[in-house]
């Protein structure tokens, strides 16, 4: 599981954000983000700013 806090440009608004995505990779989990905030936010990924990327142990 990651976890990214970012923020990205809506009009003049900055929007922050948190999300958790559970993906095998960085990589994966990062093309995850991308694609949900891109189609729930009509955001194009040059407006997305990643601030940090860390690995969550799964509670489970």
């Amino acid at each position: 599981m990651w976890r990214f806090v970012g923020r990205y440009r809506k009009g003049k608004r900055i929007i922050r954000f948190t999300k958790e995505i559970d993906a095998p990779t960085k990589e994966r989990a990062l093309e995850i983000l991308y694609s949900d905030l891109g189609s729930k936010h009509h955001v194009k990924r040059a407006q997305i700013i990643i601030d940090s990327v860390e690995e969550v142990k799964n509670e489970a």
